[in-house]
């Protein structure tokens, strides 16, 4: 195998060639720390390379896999979003409000390094992970490896960019209204939202009113499939993705949440989709759920940012932008709050996921925007501008429910776009088994971004 091929081989198949003695962990992260030497510049996906750090703990798990050990992930490097807390580092969420190092790691990182990783960095994201693009005055830019001159998404968008470009073999990523699956597709990547509380948050007790959860990017599906696993302790998991779904009930649509005008590409690569799902023997028909008149999320994630503002060590380092948005939290009243902290919207869709087993939909409404589309706007402007361009990931933020972001397309101009299918709350391994199939149809790993 050859240093490109070793370098996007994933998270599995590089756990198997280190277990046979194939590749040691020390020449994986060598390769990785070589690539993001010479990729991430233009890229600006890592906002801390560990350098030293990672090879000394690539040469301990080289100690233990010659000692017997079979961890599921011995030597694996990934990247941690810098929202997640690591031993001895600042969690910069995206600002340079944070001075402080982390005590410990937070439970998402514990499990996989418990489980074998080598932690190669932290990866960018946007100022408190507000956006669904990563940007910001104390980081910059971060760019699409597919072309730089668009958006990574947000707000795992470092992640999302150094998996793409094969500078880690996955990273963490989380997702409050959509910042796994945003960026996924803009990237070409998997990216699986799990249920609420599926992983553990630690050391947060929740994250914007219980609208964030936390998990991965991934080139493939059996990677995610095997994260997935480990970060919420159900090895039920860990085989999904060699388990083909029966034929399942799938409905299609492509009305989003909220008003916005979904583009064309955007339609013909779900409309593709669900014909190779009925190609695959699924029942698919056109069916829309049953959103709600107003929308509860903005109130909960416009109040979570506020609360985020207040636990800042510096805010006054926080960009006018964001203050604006932690000022919108703070002037909603407290009965609007209550009413949208008490909707119901799971039970809302209980009876639409009772009628089909799966919703095929669209990530975003656009291929990528132009990297810094709000750079420099005002809170309201750049509300508004996100509202247009991702109004359908939110809503499964609010029931909960898990949902899966894989890339299925590609716009005319050859940009990943991304399709969403969501779930009953709990059935991760039905969306992991149907990605699986899809994959093996569409063969989306082939691809190479042209930053690579």
């Amino acid at each position: 195998m050859d240093r490109d091929e070793l370098a996007f081989a994933g998270v599995v198949r590089q756990a198997e060639l280190i277990r046979d003695g194939e590749v040691s962990s020390r020449e994986l992260v060598e390769l990785y720390l070589e690539r993001i030497e010479r990729l991430d510049p233009p890229l600006n996906a890592f906002r801390r390379v560990m350098s030293e750090r990672a090879l000394v703990d690539a040469q301990q798990a080289d100690g233990r896999r010659g000692a017997g050990d079979d961890r599921p992930l011995l030597g694996v490097p990934i990247a941690v979003k810098d929202v997640e807390d690591v031993t001895g580092e600042i969690t910069c969420w995206g600002t340079d409000a944070f001075t402080k190092p982390a005590a410990q790691d937070s439970e998402l990182v514990r499990r996989v390094r418990a489980a074998g990783a080598v932690v190669i960095g932290k990866t960018n994201c946007p100022e408190l992970a507000i956006m669904g693009e990563t940007e910001g005055p104390a980081f910059g830019i971060t760019r699409n490896p597919w072309n730089t001159d668009r958006s990574a998404g947000g707000s795992s968008g470092g992640s999302a960019a150094a998996v793409a470009a094969g500078l880690c073999a996955a990273a963490t990523a989380s997702d409050g209204l959509g910042s796994i699956r945003i960026p996924s597709a803009n990237c070409g990547l998997v990216g699986l939202k799990p249920t609420r509380d599926r992983i553990p948050l630690s050391p947060l007790p929740e994250h914007w009113n219980g609208l964030s959860v936390t998990g991965f990017v991934s080139r493939s599906v059996r990677d995610s499939a095997l994260l997935n696993s480990i970060a919420a302790a159900d090895d039920s998991l860990r085989d999904a993705a060699e388990r083909p779904p029966e034929r399942l009930r799938i409905a299609v649509s492509t009305k989003p949440m909220l008003p916005a005008r979904v583009h064309p590409d955007v339609k013909r690569v779900v409309d593709q989709t669900a014909e190779r799902l009925r190609g695959l023997g699924h029942e698919v028909k056109g069916a829309d759920p049953p959103y709600p008149l107003l929308n509860p999320s903005t109130t909960l994630y416009l109040k979570g940012i506020a609360e985020d503002v207040g636990r800042a060590e510096r805010p006054d380092r926080l960009q006018r932008r964001t203050r604006g948005f932690a000022s919108m939290g703070n002037a909603i009243p407290d009965g609007l709050f209550r009413w949208a902290k008490q909707q119901d919207e799971a039970g809302r869709m209980r009876p639409f996921f009772e009628r089909h087993d799966l919703l095929l939909t669209a990530t975003n409404a656009v291929p990528p925007v132009k990297a810094g589309q709000w750079e420099g706007l005002g809170a309201v402007r750049t509300l508004l501008g996100m509202a247009q361009a991702y109004p359908f990931t939110g809503h499964w933020n609010l029931t909960g429910q898990p949902a899966i972001s894989l890339p299925t397309g590609t716009s005319d101009d050859g940009l990943p776009i991304g399709v969403m299918i969501v779930g009953r709350h709990g059935e991760e391994a039905t969306l992991l088994g149907i990605a699986a199939q899809l994959e093996s149809e569409l063969r989306w790993t082939d691809r190479r971004p042209p930053v690579a």
